[in-house]
């Protein structure tokens, strides 16, 4: 019987029933869309109607009754409903498959009489919704249709494929957001554009919910900051949730269905557990009462009133006890209220913060308790399920971030966490068994569209972490913009995540609050200005590629375009360009270079731009989006307007070179290496500020400058960076001939090594994909500084350096020629250990030398944890009093599971002090 079962599913599946098309806009009409009475078919059916209103322009009759059905209909509904079941049966489906399952659907054409029908059958109601959604979506409309203004384009001949199909599975059982921190995006734009409410209410969940139908999430923590009334205050919003069929849960911080912070009045005294017992079980019944008509999911536990440490307790092991008591009263509540065992109570504890501290001293959770884990608010799960705690009846699942608000910095503004991270994260879950509930922190959901769609994507078919996430931004992106242009802004956005990868904007401020500090200068112009220099190239290139990308876009996915991926873009690099731009004006006016008050003009352009682009977001669709987009969440430091200083002329006079890296011994030459081709900048200065014209001299051998010619005067700040293109060979020669100096360039030519890694600027980076993946560890693409992180595999034993001999390593053979000592930089994207049984360790192997053991482990919330959030970096060093010229062998060996492996730095004594990732050829 079973594999009869499975044999006709995969028939249904693969479309070996019965196969035909099914016309939508035949005859210029479309067909009548027959829907059960209940609010969620009936919901469906107005989405697909205004979807192929969409597509076509044309109107679709909606209907409840299936004898008004014409010449053609879809039938939309449950399998247990009268209406699909006589639709099936008359066509000869047999909806049987659908029995016991959740969440799925079979589609099919057929005949009922002489009408076409397109049959719609979901197991439940959720089911019936994903079969609609899924047809809009091959049809070509975007989830992001009303959030992000993707609209389809219009077009005739519409055709949906009528082979018999049963739909997969999901891969998580509860897929959910949270919206959080709501004070500046989400919250404002409600009240005062378009919830008649004037909060965040039934107009706005409805948008809300329509969009988790697209995404297939199927949960909704709602919002709860002080800004905005509580969910179930408000009268609508809970009918709205059980219309839409989105089960409703609530956060880490609010145990019982209920938002303190709104709900609890002065008036009922302390949130104070043992002085004030029975009012805090009281509030919690009342909930509880009030909401069990509908589908949730409860949060067990006790915090603080908002989201704090418990009042009241004397010590960590008291609040533990505590917390176990509290768990069992809300058990025997729920049990008691809903009229059935607490274990078939959909019920998880989120082991959030201090939380976790508890559940790791001893804490007892009831088994049938989903265990959620949460991450460290930066995107990186804090630990996950043993081999024990996997085996648990109530299953695990985990709360992860793509925006957060708190310490040591908040990244409300744009969405930011690079995919490769969250693939990363996701994969941990899915391999430990963390697959009962996943919820991501979406903030105010704009601007974290895409990550949104990403994890949600994940969530309902966990096989979208097989693939590189590049692959998945670019289906992604040609889905919403068009097949053709598809590669294009998925590569934007992969420059724009790694950019953000080493420095989120909202960090550039090397800032923190809670409490906060004010901006000091970046870490970037420790090298004397290039590292700076060089970000603001790639940022000035990223966005000249996405406005001329998105001038050969149809007018018509422009606000979209600007919404998804030109606002991000542009903004972070203006950001990043009016804090750069500063910097570097001080910096050169320590070198006496005229260009300060140049760099300083800039820096107030690039504010206004995008003090304007803000504006123009909150603009568009004629006033849609109005009071959604701000670009100061918090008003931190950071996004404050900064004093413009002005800066005097410098001592220094008449013409001369800058080198790359003035504050390393290889301050005064450009060092090439013979053989190897190479592409490095100088910058020409006129040092008094004075007007002169300039041009490459005659005889110039082995370089290929950019530019032959030019004016140092006030329009660049009296400076001309000049890229040369350099051939390898062995005497290249440059002169400059400025006004009536010649400037002659001092190029060092070492001789050609080995076919390996070697030094530049005194350094050799070593990407950690460089190396061969052996059977120890695997590729992680896009992840990193490097783009080319390694990670000892998931299902790696944790083992002691002693137990090596039969373990595979990373080997990386490289090359250095300087003289002196050297210091290994093994730097590692910041991770967790994989549960509360593992570590970070690596042991590493130079040359012939003796193994040395790092661990990555980090604790709470201590300043290394900070720094490491801040920069997507963890580094350990080993440092050499002497390394001596010559190939060298670098052996990396995993001993735990998890770790990941971004990159090595062999930085030789006199090296210029890069913040990110240092140059190499």
């Amino acid at each position: 019987m079973n594999l009869v079962f499975i044999a006709f599913g995969l028939m249904l599946a693969s479309g070996a029933v019965h196969a035909q098309s099914f016309p939508l806009d035949a005859d210029g009409g479309l067909p009548v869309i027959v829907t059960e009475s209940h609010p969620t078919f009936r919901l469906a059916g107005e989405l697909l109607g205004r979807d192929l209103q969409g597509l076509t322009g044309l109107t679709a009759t909606r209907s409840k009754h299936l004898d008004d059905c014409g010449e053609r209909c879809i039938v939309i509904g449950s399998a247990a409903s009268p209406l699909v079941a006589r639709a099936a049966q008359a066509m000869g489906i047999d909806l049987a498959l659908l029995a016991g399952q959740q969440e799925r659907y079979i589609r099919a054409a057929g005949k009922l009489g002489s009408r076409s029908v397109l049959l719609i059958a979901g197991a439940d109601r959720r089911g019936a919704v994903y079969g609609v959604v899924d047809a809009t979506r091959e049809l070509g409309v975007s989830p992001w249709e009303w959030w992000a203004d993707v609209k389809p384009a219009r077009r005739s001949g519409l055709v949906l494929d009528g082979a018999r199909r049963l739909s997969p599975a999901p891969s998580v059982a509860w897929r959910g957001i949270f919206l959080n921190d709501e004070d500046w995006g989400l919250q404002p734009w409600a009240a005062k554009t378009h919830d008649p409410v004037k909060d965040i209410g039934p107009a706005t969940y409805a948008r809300v919910f329509e969009l988790m139908w697209r995404l297939k999430a199927n949960l909704i923590w709602p919002a709860m900051h002080d800004s905005t009334r509580a969910f179930y205050t408000l009268p609508g919003n809970a009918q709205a949730a059980d219309d839409y069929a989105i089960a409703v849960g609530t956060s880490h911080a609010e145990p019982m269905m209920r938002n303190n912070v709104d709900e609890w009045k002065p008036s009922f005294g302390p949130f104070n557990y043992f002085s004030n017992r029975e009012r805090m079980l009281g509030y919690w019944q009342e909930r509880i009462d009030q909401v069990k008509g509908f589908e949730n999911v409860y949060t067990l536990g006790l915090r603080g009133k908002h989201d704090s440490a418990m009042e009241g307790a004397t010590s960590p092991a008291h609040a533990r006890d505590t917390v176990q008591e509290v768990i069992k009263l809300q058990r025997d509540m729920l049990a008691r209220s809903l009229g059935k065992p607490a274990a078939r109570v959909p019920t998880v504890f989120t082991m959030y913060k201090e939380v976790l501290d508890y559940y790791n001293d001893g804490l007892q959770v009831p088994d049938d308790v989903a265990l959620v884990w949460p991450d460290d608010n930066y995107g990186y799960l804090h630990q996950l399920g043993t081999a024990k705690e996997r085996t648990r009846p109530g299953g695990n699942g985990i709360y992860y971030h793509i925006s957060y608000w708190g310490r040591p910095h908040d990244y409300l503004w744009l969405g930011t966490t690079h995919p490769a991270l969250v693939r990363d994260q996701l994969e941990r879950a899915w391999q430990t068994g963390a697959r009962r509930l996943w919820v991501v922190n979406v903030g105010d959901i704009k601007p974290n569209e895409y990550l949104t769609q990403y994890f949600l994507d994940a969530a309902f078919d966990a096989g979208v972490l097989r693939q590189d996430p590049a692959r998945h931004l670019a289906a992604w992106a040609g889905q919403a913009f068009g097949a053709a242009h598809g590669e294009e802004i998925a590569a934007i956005q992969q420059e724009y995540y790694a950019l953000a990868w080493e420095r989120r904007p909202e960090f550039m401020g090397w800032s923190q609050t809670e409490p906060t500090r004010p901006v000091r200068g970046t870490d970037y112009v420790r090298t004397g200005g290039e590292e700076a220099e060089r970000r603001l190239a790639r940022y000035a290139a990223l966005v000249a590629r996405a406005e001329a990308l998105e001038q050969r876009l149809p007018a018509g996915l422009r606000d979209a375009y600007f919404q998804l991926v030109l606002y991000p873009v542009r903004s972070s690099a203006k950001l990043n360009t009016r804090i750069l731009k500063l910097d570097l004006a001080a910096e050169y006016a320590r070198q006496q270079r005229p260009s300060s008050n140049f760099h300083v003009g800039q820096a107030k352009a690039a504010h206004t731009a995008l003090v304007a682009d803000t504006a123009a977001y909150n603009a568009l669709g004629k006033g849609k989006w109005a009071h959604f987009m701000d670009m100061a969440p918090r008003r931190l430091p950071v996004f404050a307007e900064p004093a413009y200083p002005s800066w005097s002329k410098g001592q220094r006079s008449g013409c001369g070179v800058v080198y790359p890296t003035p504050h390393s011994v290889e301050a005064n030459a450009l060092v090439l290496t013979a053989g190897r081709k190479a592409s490095r900048s100088i910058t020409l200065v006129s040092y008094d500020g004075q007007e002169v014209a300039w041009s490459v001299a005659a005889g110039t051998q082995g370089l290929r400058p950019h530019l032959e010619r030019g004016k140092l005067d006030a329009a660049n700040g009296y400076e001309q960076r000049i890229t040369l293109d350099y051939d390898g060979s062995s005497k290249p020669l440059l002169s400059l001939e400025c006004g009536d100096k010649a400037v002659k360039l001092n190029l060092q030519v070492q001789a050609a090594g080995q076919a390996v890694p070697g030094e530049r600027e005194r350094i050799v980076v070593l990407p950690a994909g460089s190396a061969a993946a052996g059977s120890d560890w695997e590729r992680q693409p896009g992840l990193g500084t490097s783009g080319q992180a390694m990670r000892a595999r998931l299902d790696l034993p944790a083992r002691d350096s002693a137990a090596l001999a039969r373990a595979t390593p990373l080997e990386y053979r490289f090359q250095t020629r300087s003289e002196g000592g050297a210091l290994l930089r093994f730097v590692a994207v910041p991770v967790h250990g994989l549960s509360s049984e593992h570590r970070l360790r690596i042991a590493v192997q130079l040359d012939d030398g003796p193994l040395q053991t790092f661990d990555y482990t980090t604790f709470g919330r201590s300043d290394e944890w900070k720094q490491n959030v801040l920069s997507n970096m963890a580094v350990r060093t080993s440092t050499l009093s002497q390394l001596k010229p010559g190939v060298h062998t670098l052996r990396v060996y995993a001993l735990d599971p998890g770790v990941v492996l971004d990159r090595i730095d062999v930085v030789m004594d006199g090296a210029p002090h890069y913040y990110g990732m240092p140059p190499s050829d």
